[in-house]
């Protein structure tokens, strides 16, 4: 059938009609939001896309250098506005990549969104780079274009620099233009907290792992045995756990904080001296001398059953922390307090001559105790650790020499410098007590650390008073670390709260030792104020 011409001609003009609206349509809606008209040829309006909002300038950082604690090592300033967060601010890296801890910390703290990719300006970008000239723990944080890149080789590096931001925000509300190039200039840089004389409970700690993490702080040592009490749940010996103490899971709480933080967390059972509470329930295992008295805290090193019980711990620990140093103590042994432990001890140097010869001693015997538990510590995967006055020199049996000697004292009987142990091949860990040591009460002449000394006159080569090892010895290569210790002689002397406030600037103090031994440019007075603008 055929169509009268006008019904053809008004069909196409009801499609042209419609066609047009919906381009005018289409136009409209732009991925910028609605549009309005502006005058075209001849008088003729079009569409122009209009923005939903109108950006905010960014805000800019400040000038001048970047002030942290503990200090970045060098900045390298350039012209430009800086960096400050603002609200458009976000924390970029991959969500599953290695920095996706990072970048969720750095941007809860920041107030800031998160982003896979695309950095622009107002955004901290996270990377890591296997060629970057950083070390392990180095990073470099570079403020241009109103945004901040922070690069390193390992994630810990990345983590240093996250702290380095978070301190300038909070003392500057920004980072200036330039280049922040930064690393630390010791391996091991910590805190030891004893546990055992007196109950620190979890949240506490946890407290100062993130103190220590602002700090740039990597170790935490936690002595938790000792004569007054053994502090930590245990499966194999429930007899010699204090009543008060933190159990297993508390432990794994604490060891899963420290390790997202880039902090490892070092065990301390120390033997075969400071035994007194395993004591309590093994008093079979007691050390007695001639006339039968007990040696207060000193196990019966020749009683093998002693070493079955102490390694039955070892072993039993070693899953739950996966440090790679274990700290064996090997301190103030009892028996070798005597002028003739021979004489005094008589069936200890019957074991020593039967076990090590007819020219050995009792300090023979205490030296192969140790060099087996170090032996068991290694059998777990970890690098023994020991204090200095468990390492016995002139015996017929001689310390082993995969180990680490935490340096403390030197004091104790026959007292060594600590450029013996360098020469003989052992790196030093400085726990300096003319300078670290924090100890409740200041028993013994101990005085309360003040860390304006620290600042000013310690460094990690000065390992025994005030004078620092010679050149040929000093350095990461020989004494790779330290750490501030808290020891509890007189448990009530403080309550935890006057323990966190009294360490607070002594710990700042040596965290800016260890990452730079060098002279400070801040006056004390002005670290001080430092600290309480950038404090967690």
């Amino acid at each position: 059938m055929r169509h009268a011409p006008w019904r053809i001609f008004a069909l196409a003009a009801a499609v042209l009609v419609i066609t047009i609206g919906a381009v005018v349509a289409v136009v409209q809606r732009t991925e910028d939001g609605p549009v309005t008209e502006r005058p075209g040829a001849a008088g003729q309006r079009t569409a122009t896309p209009t923005p939903l909002t109108t950006p905010s300038p960014l805000p800019t950082g400040p000038s001048g250098e970047v002030t942290t604690i503990p200090s970045v090592r060098s900045f390298e300033d350039a012209p430009g506005p800086g960096w400050a967060p603002a609200d458009s601010t976000r924390v970029v890296a991959d969500p599953e990549g290695p920095l996706d801890d990072e970048a969720d910390r750095l941007a809860e703290e920041l107030g800031a969104g998160r982003a896979p990719d695309g950095a622009r300006a107002g955004d901290v970008e996270l990377r890591l780079s296997e060629d970057a000239d950083t070390g392990d723990e180095g990073y470099t944080l570079r403020t241009d274009d109103q945004r901040v890149t922070i690069t390193a080789r390992t994630d810990a590096g990345v983590f240093y620099g996250t702290r380095t931001l978070g301190q300038a925000v909070a003392d500057r509300g920004g980072t200036p233009q330039g280049t922040v190039t930064d690393r630390p200039d010791r391996p091991q840089r910590g805190l030891l907290l004893d546990i055992a004389r007196k109950h620190f409970p979890a949240e506490w700690i946890e407290a100062r792992l993130h103190e220590m993490a602002e700090l740039k702080l990597n170790q935490l040592q936690l002595h938790f045995s000792d004569d007054q009490g053994f502090r930590l749940e245990s499966e194999t010996h429930p007899e010699i756990v204090s009543e008060t103490h933190l159990t297993k899971e508390e432990m794994r709480g604490i060891v899963e904080l420290a390790e997202s933080l880039h902090i490892t967390v070092i065990p301390e059972i120390d033997s075969p001296g400071h035994l007194g509470a395993v004591l309590k329930a093994h008093p079979e295992l007691q050390l007695r001398d001639a006339r039968g008295e007990p040696a207060r805290g000193a196990v019966d090193i020749s009683d093998p059953a002693a070493a079955e019980l102490v390694d039955d711990l070892l072993r039993e620990y070693g899953d739950l922390f996966p440090s790679r140093y274990w700290h064996l103590g090997g301190d103030e042994y009892a028996a070798l307090f005597s002028d003739n432990p021979e004489a005094d001890y008589p069936d200890l140097a019957e074991a020593a001559r039967e076990r090590h010869g007819e020219d050995a001693g009792v300090r023979d015997l205490a030296t192969a105790w140790l060099n087996d538990r170090a032996d068991t510590a290694r059998e777990l995967g970890k690098m023994p650790q020991v204090w200095n006055d468990g390492m016995h020199a002139g015996g017929v049996v001689t310390p082993d020499s995969e180990r680490q000697v935490a340096y403390w004292t030197g004091r104790e009987l026959g007292a060594r410098e600590p450029v013996e142990y360098l020469e003989g091949g052992w790196q030093l860990i400085n726990l300096n007590s003319e300078y670290l040591y924090y100890v409740l009460g200041e028993p013994n002449q101990f005085t309360y650390p003040t860390g304006e000394r620290i600042y000013e006159e310690w460094t990690p080569d000065v390992l025994r008073g005030s004078t620092p090892v010679p050149d040929e010895h000093a350095g990461a290569d020989s004494v790779p670390g330290g750490r501030l210790a808290v020891w509890c002689d007189l448990a009530n002397a403080q309550t935890t709260e006057q323990v966190a406030q009294g360490i607070k600037l002594p710990l700042a103090a040596v965290a800016q030792k260890l990452w730079d031994p060098r002279e400070p440019e801040l006056s004390w007075a002005e670290f001080t104020r430092l600290a309480d603008r950038v404090a967690a």
